[in-house]
């Protein structure tokens, strides 16, 4: 039978668990035989008596060497992708690029490595997409934790001691996490404006109630699997120029732009964000990535001439219930793509299976991660 490990994450901050009770069944019907390690899903309101009742089996960390699949949120240590024994799974968030020693670790281990987060977007695909659920809980969050901070609230109130107008958010990118931190701003009364390179994402930002800011759109905006592209340098000066005037306006200010596999760009610069006045949010949602904002510090709050920068670069993980529910529903949606009657069929001409593999058969398969190795002669 195949033996399916969920380990408790060791990373700093890392509140989450990559199977819940619930997925459990699921992959016991796949027919898995599945250990968790003792205290994996606590810190997330999972405690062990609720997995031994879903069937599965608490184990120790050890496990993990006669394990066939293992499941992660984040990618391993080195020395924890080398316990692997040769041939097995290992299905997690990989990120390549930052994680070279773990990938060298792999394939000198013979373990086959997925990382969900490079899943295609395909119809097909779209309840094993991690990316968008994780993004929602991170949108979501944003709004709150500059609720927080912000030294005034989010909506319109008239009171016996004079009206209070409605703090102004403007949200830079549109994809999952800022449609759902405009929507979360809207539902506390704020007022929204949003801007994004992709046209397309005029209408969905009206449709939940924002005002789009229009600072045209580049040739080639987006890919073909929908996510947004490197603009010009050309292009961001001209963006900048038209955004600041609305930055300048905002109480909190929220970015979300990201480019797969590469440093986030750089959204507002210093300059842009001495419009602002103290007092004043951002949330740097990409600061894990390089940032968004000049002056954002991965993992930290600072202020900068009266205006809070928070650079928080796991926010899924401050809503850990949530967020492990919905990331272990797309990973059972995945496992149910390759095992079949408690036996697996990993088949890289699978477009889903050949997308997220990162490693497998002691080569790397990802050609960015195989240069990088290279060029250290690894």
């Amino acid at each position: 039978m195949v033996v399916t490990f969920v380990p408790k994450e060791s990373e700093s901050g890392e509140t989450r668990v990559a199977a819940i009770p619930e997925t459990v069944k699921g992959m016991l019907k796949l027919g898995l035989q599945v250990q968790v390690e003792r205290g994996a899903g606590v810190v997330a309101g999972f405690p062990d008596s609720e997995y031994e009742s879903a069937g599965a089996t608490l184990v120790d960390g050890d496990a993990i060497r006669s394990a066939d699949i293992v499941l992660g949120i984040q990618s391993p240590t080195p020395q924890q992708a080398g316990r692997q024994k040769a041939g097995s799974l290992l299905i997690c968030t990989l990120t390549p690029g930052v994680r070279l020693a773990t990938m060298k670790a792999l394939r000198d281990a013979k373990v086959t490595a997925m990382g969900l987060e490079f899943m295609p977007r395909i119809t097909r695909a779209q309840k094993m997409d991690i990316l968008s659920s994780q993004s929602t809980c991170s949108g979501y969050q944003a709004v709150l934790l500059a609720a927080v901070h912000l030294p005034k609230m989010f909506p319109l109130m008239m009171t016996a001691a004079g009206t209070l107008t409605p703090a102004k958010v403007l949200v830079l990118g549109v994809g999952v996490a800022g449609l759902q931190a405009i929507s979360t701003a809207r539902k506390l009364g704020a007022i929204v404006e949003a801007n994004d390179i992709r046209p397309a994402c005029k209408e969905q930002v009206e449709s939940l109630g924002g005002k789009f800011v229009d600072t045209g759109a580049p040739p080639d905006a987006e890919t073909k699997g929908g996510y947004a592209k490197e603009a010009t340098q050309e292009f961001l000066n001209k963006q900048r120029e038209i955004l600041t005037h609305h930055i300048g306006q905002a109480d909190v200010l929220i970015t979300t732009a990201l480019v797969p596999g590469k440093k986030a760009p750089v959204l507002v610069t210093a300059a842009m964000r001495k419009a602002m006045k103290p007092g004043s949010v951002i949330v740097d949602m990409a600061a894990g990535q390089g940032g968004n904002v000049e002056g954002s510090v991965p993992g930290q709050r600072v202020v900068v001439d009266g205006v809070t920068i928070l650079g928080d670069t796991n926010l899924p993980a401050q809503l850990a219930s949530d967020a492990s529910r919905m990331y272990a529903r797309n990973v059972l949606a995945f496992l149910g793509e390759f095992v079949k009657a408690g036996a697996t069929n990993v088949n890289m001409d699978n477009e889903i299976l050949g997308a997220v593999t990162i490693v497998h058969g002691g080569v790397v398969r990802h050609e960015p991660t195989a240069m990088a190795l290279a060029a250290q002669g690894s």
